[in-house]
């Protein structure tokens, strides 16, 4: 149960109760469950925050970071008694042209991002999924999406950060330069720490010139591992996006969106080029015809390829996000495939083909409960065995945690060290990663 002293807190915090905040987006049958006995705060600057982390420190009242909600591990959920952290008023936002930055609070949302950017004839070139993201997720999950293949992840983007630790103390890591090799790179532990290790207030991101126009290509495979096979070549010309999407996925999307896709195959490349003469290169690169989409078609779609998981969430397990090297694509494919036959397991897929970065959705199943952990296993194992990571964008959160610290014992150990270091009473997003 919350302590009484909370009420200390209403003499400056709104305290508020919403259900809303005890949930993302994480597939309902892997989500953690919430505790029912949580209050949420919405500090509107970083000395706020820091009151409210100096008090929790104190009382060892557990408190979770949240941004958007747009999480798919579970990150943001408030699994205990305790405090949920909204950043959604951290919404100041100061767009240097000169420098090409952005100043943001943590709760400016990706959308806001690209349109302020745009207003100053720039742009913000990754673009990891929901436009309600936040900047402080983004940066707390290292998002990725669909753009990494040419333009990295937000890691990349992120030059400095203002940062409140657990006992309330506020500490600038980075710097606003292009070039830091000032001692250790305290910035990049924050990036990808899912809350766990202090609450982002603000950063400051790169910005690139205004994009240029967007060309759509589509092709279409009889297989899925044909398709894997062939996107390897389209690499060559750097596209802005490379995705691979089975038939089944496209055609939720199509039922969502009510547009059609181009096409008649069992599996597609999706690609989006910044220049047209890169996009009539890919029918020479692939040696066979390509579809080139009109401008409203691109965005019809990026529409159907944004809309699937949305047509998908209620019927699947969970997303698995397993990134291998590019190059090891088709052999992922064909061995995960020969595994989900294995076990009985219907899975979906498409992905970011491009960075390697492949969602798989199991489909429920009767009695997945005694078998599905062990499918998921060994998927695990043979992205590992390829050179791959267990999760490409969606984080540990809670549901990874376990085959986290199975599979990267070492890694987890030193982890935990800096946790109990700089987070000595556990308050900071507790249940999480570890």
């Amino acid at each position: 149960m919350l302590p009484e002293s909370l009420n200390r807190l209403e003499e400056k915090f709104r305290i508020y109760r919403s259900k809303l905040y005890a949930t993302d987006e994480t597939p309902k049958l892997i989500a953690p469950r919430a505790s029912s006995d949580f209050v949420v705060l919405k500090p509107q600057n970083t000395q706020e925050v820091a009151e409210i982390l100096k008090f929790a420190n104190e009382m060892k009242i557990p408190v979770f970071v949240r941004g958007g909600g747009t999480g798919l591990s579970g990150g943001a959920v408030p699994i205990s008694s305790g405090i949920v952290l909204s950043t959604e008023r951290l919404k100041e936002i100061k767009i240097d042209e000169k420098n090409r930055f952005a100043d943001c609070g943590a709760g400016v949302t990706l959308y806001e991002l690209e349109k302020a950017a745009e207003r100053h004839g720039l742009s913000f070139p990754p673009h990891p999924g929901a436009e309600t993201a936040t900047v402080g997720g983004m940066i707390a999950t290292n998002a990725g999406g669909m753009r990494a293949l040419k333009y990295g992840t937000i890691r990349n983007y992120v030059l400095c950060c203002e940062v409140v630790l657990a006992d309330g103390s506020i500490l600038e890591v980075g710097s606003r330069t292009l070039k830091n090799s000032t001692g250790y790179s305290l910035l990049h532990l924050f990036i990808g720490s899912e809350g766990t290790l202090g609450v982002i207030t603000k950063a400051t991101l790169k910005l690139f010139p205004s994009m240029r126009g967007s060309v759509g290509v589509v092709a279409a495979f009889e297989s899925l591992e044909e398709a894997a096979e062939k996107s390897l070549e389209l690499t060559k010309l750097l596209p802005l996006s490379l995705e691979l999407v089975e038939d089944r996925a496209v055609k939720i999307g199509e039922e969502v969106t009510g547009k059609r896709w181009p096409g008649e195959g069992k599996a597609y490349i999706f690609a989006i080029f910044e220049d047209f003469e890169d996009s009539e290169m890919a029918s020479d690169v692939l040696r066979m015809d390509v579809y080139v989409a009109t401008k409203k078609e691109l965005k019809d779609l990026m529409s159907i390829r944004g809309s699937i998981y949305e047509g998908i969430k209620d019927k699947i397990i969970e997303i698995l996000d397993v990134c291998v090297p590019p190059a090891e694509v088709p052999k992922y494919i064909k061995m995960s495939s020969q595994i989900a036959r294995k076990y009985g397991v219907d899975v979906i897929t498409y992905g970011h083909a491009g960075d390697g970065n492949i969602h798989q959705h199991p489909l429920i199943y009767d009695g997945w409960e005694k078998s599905y952990f062990n499918f998921r296993d060994e998927i695990f194992n043979v992205a590992l065995s390829l050179g791959g990571v267990i999760s490409g964008e969606h984080g540990i959160g809670t549901v990874k945690k376990e085959e986290f610290r199975r599979y990267y014992a070492k890694q987890y150990e030193l982890m935990k060290k800096i946790k109990n270091l700089m987070d000595p009473n556990g308050i900071l997003n507790p249940g999480k990663i570890f």
